[in-house]
């Protein structure tokens, strides 16, 4: 007898279908305009797969099913909550190991941290179980520093200077199934100067592969973080359901490490590791290793260490890398926070200033021409005058095809836009350190003046609309950040993945 949540998904599952069909897709078509993996349209037709709020919005719109496979989906939705609700109240089974409604469990976790020249080398990977009913599509990582973690305030003014930077992580992340090895993007959700917090992603650039309930998969990844941030110790977290756990420490023996470790729960204070550090010489490094089986949950296990045999000099501060935003300042760009942006532009008296003109627009273009050496436009690229500190209306822009002309706009003005609009994600030359979504109209109708004094409509669509907007709006005193809804957050420019390519139609 199926319950009434089993008939819910199956109703989910053939109005998918009927609709699918209706349009005459067939399901890699489908996933394919929805942008997920082939398999995906597949198991949740077949029922394998239960449904989820982001597929049953992007299979709504793409089918243009009118409200109905949403609709089918918030039936279910009611009743997956009513059930969850229902089997957090239950007791847990008597020697069970997985917690009621468990969704995502750690089988096996081995960190491993390596002192290396000039910075320590942090790889972890986790074997991967989905106890639960939905596929999971993302999880949840933390890299946190502490300098001198027995000085909370001499720490916290060594990061406020010296930041944790997502460049210096150089993050990769992989998903291991089988023989198979694939890439996983990540994106930021914290970032603070001793603190990130990102999402590592179940996709690639090619498409997604979520791990289904009752799958299992390795994750794996590193970063690097230099001396003069990492302090003496390494800690872990047990934030899911884990059976085993194991640090591997990877010391130079000529440093005649020595380790020790202590253990935190909710239900303890801070005490020894329950279990020894085993220790064994590797040529010229030592390596330390500590295991632990059923670890609790919220559980904190730190593992510290002093070199008695230090150099005298301490290793030298890593150089300090060079932003995008100092790359641009650098080159006489002004940058977000100085008022001429936020101020009108001065129109051009034309043709009387026409020579006052050309020589901004001359001066603009130059600009474009330094910019290349230090960055890739695959999406074009324009500047405003007020970013070079010269207070007049005019900008110039360089097409996605690098084969056409700069197009110079002299005291611009919107005169009509589509009431068709995308979102996409731009940068800005005064704010380069980062990335924004900004919803721009797909076609824009710009009068704009010649030198002579004349004035022409010139029509601009898809990425040249956007690149025109956003320069317009430099010369309004706006920035691509009051253009952004609410809520939407910032993107590092170092998580950023899109850089050099073309925007999307």
């Amino acid at each position: 007898m199926t319950s009434p949540l089993d008939r819910a998904a199956d109703s989910f599952a053939a109005e998918v279908a009927r609709h699918r069909t209706g349009r005459g897709l067939s399901k890699k078509q489908l996933a394919t305009l929805m942008r997920f993996d082939p398999s995906y349209v597949s198991h949740v037709e077949g029922r394998r797969h239960r449904p989820t709020e982001d597929f049953a919005r992007r299979a709504e719109a793409v089918l243009e099913a009118s409200g109905a496979i949403w609709q089918r989906f918030k039936e279910y939705d009611e009743l997956r909550h009513a059930r969850a609700e229902r089997a957090h109240r239950d007791p847990p089974v008597p020697g069970q190991w997985m917690p009621p409604g468990t969704g995502l469990i750690v089988e096996r976790e081995l960190a491993t941290l390596t002192h290396l020249d000039d910075a320590y080398r942090c790889v972890i990977r986790r074997e991967l179980y989905n106890a639960g009913t939905e596929p999971v599509t993302r999880y949840l990582v933390r890299v946190a520093v502490d300098r001198y973690p027995n000085d909370p305030g001499r720490s916290n003014l060594h990061h406020r200077e010296h930041p944790l930077t997502f460049a210096e992580l150089r993050l990769r992340a992989y998903r291991e199934d089988g023989d198979e090895r694939e890439a996983m993007h990540w994106r930021a959700k914290h970032d603070r100067d001793a603190f990130k917090e990102l999402w590592l992603l179940f996709e690639n650039a090619d498409r997604r592969f979520p791990l289904y309930p009752g799958d299992r998969a390795t994750i794996e990844y590193a970063y690097c973080v230099g001396h003069d941030k990492w302090g003496p110790w390494f800690q872990r977290a047990v934030r899911l359901p884990t059976r085993q756990m194991a640090v591997r420490l990877d010391l130079p023996a000529a440093l005649d490490p020595q380790v020790w470790g202590a253990e935190t729960s909710l239900s303890a204070e801070e005490g020894p590791l329950r279990t020894p550090v085993t220790r064994q010489e590797d040529a010229d490094r030592m390596i330390f290793d500590w295991a632990t089986e059923d670890p609790p949950l919220n559980a904190r296990y730190r593992l510290q260490w002093r070199f008695r045999n230090r150099p005298e000099v301490e290793p030298e501060e890593a150089a300090e890398r060079v932003r995008p935003s100092d790359r641009m300042r650098g080159i006489g760009i002004v940058q977000r926070g100085d008022d001429l942006l936020r101020q009108p532009a001065r129109p051009f008296d034309l043709p009387r200033e026409a020579q006052a003109a050309r020589d901004v627009a001359d001066r603009l273009a130059a600009t474009l021409v330094r910019l290349d050496e230090l960055h890739p436009f695959g999406k074009g690229v324009g500047i405003a005058a007020p970013q070079l500190g010269l207070d007049r209306a005019v900008a110039v822009v360089r097409p996605p095809d690098r084969s056409a002309e700069p197009v110079v706009l002299l005291n611009p003005r919107v005169v009509d836009a589509s009431p068709d609009s995308d979102e996409q994600y731009e940068g800005c030359l005064s704010f380069f350190d980062h990335r924004g979504l900004v919803p721009r109209p797909l076609r824009l109708d710009v009068e704009h003046a010649q030198y002579d004094g004349s004035r022409i409509i010139t029509s601009f669509e898809f990425g040249m609309a956007r690149l025109v907007a956003h320069e317009i709006d430099h010369l309004e005193g706006r920035l691509y950040v009051d253009r952004m809804a609410p809520g939407v957050p910032l993107v590092p420019v170092e998580e950023y993945r899109e850089t050099g390519r073309p925007w999307r139609y």
